[in-house]
């Protein structure tokens, strides 16, 4: 059985670009028909979108090698009875323990959430160090941390999904005494301390992370006192953000094809080409089935989606799971409150146009309409294909449309001509004899505004 590379052996993948000293892992998807009629929808209007077994194959084999893992053993597994105590049949344990044997994996994933008793069961039934999807992502993140705020949030997100994980079975859990002699009664278990110890590093890192986000909050301030708008870049991870970023700042933020190649915010000011002073923020890439607390853990971050005078939602349009990770982009956005139906502060942004055919773009732009009707504008940050529609987008969305006007400057407002060639675009310009100047401009409802405050204030 090897359909679309689900199952392979122990030497195909290990091959395939991982370290020679990486760890060997088995990674298996297990597939649950009946999930969607389990779980439901939050919005039953809006059935949820199940993803294809196949791209969640091949997601759990790059999340896999984000880390350097080696997967010497994949599969897709249906499981149409989980079971409490494994998740997976008896019948699949035993013969998955036979494949962590023979190619010699040191480490199971199961790419899906499994509680701490069905963790642990793997754990001694496969001889296997076992992850799950929110381990594993976990583990992730920690690599991807470069500032102490990153550093912070993985902590926290770590600690949490720990503190339910405190079910091990060592001898130092047992009971120990409360108190001198025999009146000393059974004191608190070894886990109960644990979890106390736990509890007690949460609290000391929420309270970091206030500070954190106090400190995030004052910068906020500061930015709005000279009040340049705030465009927020969000997507599933891998689908170019920072190829995006970067190709709009011209800075050195790492992109890579690689799940969640970057984790801490960038913010850099880029004047788009009318004059207009954006604040672009590049943040972590959002992915299913992302936890509750993982969202929570990362909120100080996130503020600056929250907070963004525009986000641009962008997506791998070239994959063929796009429109589910679309609903779970804007699943996690509903959760933060920005709301993804308010086409004034969320733009669809196609990203990878370049990698679909003639025929197939064609159709789908058609399908869509253009930007101007508040449609998705089609791009490729890789190439720069589409750059010049997106700037021009997004410069109409935060500084309103372009309108054409008459100024006539006399000789002592001469000071102002500087600042129109600036922030405007001038048509023509016809200089005075009483040292004044007539100008034909073109510029955006914002730069219009401020014109007319820095003439009145003199």
């Amino acid at each position: 059985m090897n359909p679309a590379g689900r199952r392979d052996g122990a030497t195909k993948t290990a091959a395939d670009g991982a370290p020679a000293d990486a760890t060997r892992a088995a990674v298996v998807v297990p597939v649950l028909p009946n999930r969607a009629r389990e779980t439901g929808s939050e919005d039953r209007t809006r059935p949820r979108l199940e993803r294809t077994p196949d791209a969640r194959f091949a997601e759990a084999v790059g999340l896999a090698q984000a880390i350097d893992l080696a997967p010497v053993y994949t599969e897709i597994v249906t499981v149409n009875d989980p079971r409490p105590a494994t998740l997976l049949g008896a019948g699949k344990v035993e013969e998955l323990a036979g494949k962590i044997a023979e190619t010699g994996a040191t480490l199971a994933i199961i790419d899906h959430p499994l509680t701490p008793v069905q963790q642990r069961n793997l754990e001694r039934a496969l001889n296997a160090k076992v992850l799950d999807r929110t381990g594993l992502i976990l583990e992730i993140f920690g690599r991807r941390a470069r500032t102490k705020e990153g550093a912070l949030q993985v902590e926290l997100a770590h600690l949490n999904y720990q503190r339910g994980r405190l079910v091990r079975s060592w001898t130092h859990l047992e009971r120990q005494r409360g108190g001198a002699g025999f009146l000393g009664g059974p004191g608190e278990t070894q886990i109960e301390a644990d979890r106390r110890l736990l509890q007690d590093k949460i609290t000391k890192l929420k309270r970091e992370l206030e500070t954190v986000r106090r400190t995030r909050e004052l910068h906020r301030s500061k930015r709005k006192k000279v009040p340049f708008p705030v465009v927020a870049i969000v997507g599933y991870t891998n689908a170019g953000k920072s190829t995006l970023f970067n190709r709009l700042t011209g800075a050195g933020v790492l992109a890579e094809d690689m799940l969640f190649a970057t984790l801490d915010p960038t913010l850099r000011r880029v004047r788009l080409p009318r004059g207009t002073i954006v604040i672009l923020s590049d943040t972590v890439g959002f992915i299913s089935d992302l936890p509750t607390h993982l969202v929570a853990a990362f909120r100080a971050t996130l503020e600056e989606v929250i907070e963004a005078d525009l986000v641009i939602h962008l997506r791998d349009i070239s994959d063929p799971d796009a429109a589910a990770q679309a609903e779970d982009v804007e699943r996690i956005l509903a959760d933060l409150g920005v709301e993804t139906t308010d086409d004034r502060r969320v733009l669809e942004v196609w990203n990878k146009i370049d990698q679909l055919d003639v025929q197939t773009r064609e159709r789908m732009l058609a399908a869509h309409g253009g930007p101007e009707d508040h449609h998705p504008v089609a791009i490729s940050a890789a190439s720069g294909e589409g750059m010049p529609l997106l700037l021009e987008v997004i410069e109409n969305r935060v500084s309103g449309a372009l309108t054409d006007l008459r100024v006539t400057l006399s000789a002592d407002e001469m000071r102002l001509i500087d600042w129109l060639y600036r922030n405007a675009e001038v048509l023509d310009r016809e200089d005075r004899e009483d040292g004044g100047a007539a100008l034909e401009v073109r510029m955006t409802e914002t730069a219009r505004d401020e014109f007319a405050r820095r003439r009145a204030t003199g």
